[in-house]
């Protein structure tokens, strides 16, 4: 299996990309954020990356495929956590926590590259501004917990719906793998069901009302922005909670 982004250059990877929006990297940035992509790993759709309850669980960054986060309740529901796009680490808690506390699974076939917390730990030593710059994900990415919190509680479904795509498009522009008018998704109307707290059913209903309003698609794998800032109207989305401003660290 060829790899999409195999033939990028270091500075050009969604990991980089991401980076970039906190810190402007500098050579030593990106020759150790080159290092962190040694061990790389393919795992097919459906095998957990991170298993909730294990020890000494490694981390990963997200080369190329998207993967959910969820966890299982005693009684064997899921929740889906969040989705994990390239640029995104599976699994970061995992390396500093004794148990992982949640599971990863691939949505689409991923392209990952292994990080002990060995590797973390040298790497921050060596250059604490990368250091900075992961920090400043793993805070981004609490962040969006809290907005999807907002979601659940306190928006309607349609809203909640307009929020999470209008996110998740952000996030991809980000890395870039869309824009203003768009992005390609390969998540099920099941899947959105399990992250949103909707049946099914009710995410179809949703997402046809958004269409009928003339103010997003999403057919055929593909997010289509018909009218991109009647929908950011529509949703009350303020994107200021993912800091995507530009680097704030020369």
């Amino acid at each position: 299996m060829t790899e999409p982004n195999a033939g990028l250059p270091i500075q050009d990877s969604p990991f980089a990309r991401k980076l970039s929006a906190f810190v402007r990297l500098s050579q030593t940035d990106l020759a150790v954020m080159s290092d962190l992509y040694r061990r790389r790993r393919v795992f097919p759709v459906g095998v957990d990356v991170i298993h909730q309850g294990q020890t000494d669980q490694c981390a990963y960054v997200l080369a190329s495929g998207w993967a959910c986060s969820y966890k299982i309740l005693p009684e064997g529901t899921r929740q889906i956590v969040d989705f994990q796009i390239p640029g995104d680490f599976l699994g970061l808690r995992s390396v500093l926590f004794r148990t992982a506390d949640h599971n990863v699974e691939p949505i689409t076939p991923v392209h990952a590259s292994e990080v002990t917390q060995r590797d973390l730990l040298a790497a921050f030593a060596e250059t604490p501004r990368l250091a900075t710059a992961v920090l400043w994900a793993a805070s981004r990415d609490e962040a969006m917990v809290v907005e999807h919190l907002v979601d659940l509680g306190r928006r309607s479904a349609t809203e909640r719906m307009a929020h999470f795509l209008l996110e998740l498009g952000a996030r991809l522009r980000l890395v870039g793998m869309g824009d203003r008018t768009g992005y390609l998704c390969p998540l099920s109307q099941y899947l959105l069901a399990d992250a949103l707290g909707l049946s099914a059913v009710h995410v179809n209903r949703v997402l046809r009302e958004l269409r009928e309003e003339g103010l997003v698609t999403f057919q055929k794998g593909r997010v289509t922005f018909e009218d991109y800032d009647g929908l950011v109207t529509f949703a009350g989305f303020d994107r200021s909670y993912l800091d995507h401003e530009g680097p704030l660290l020369m």
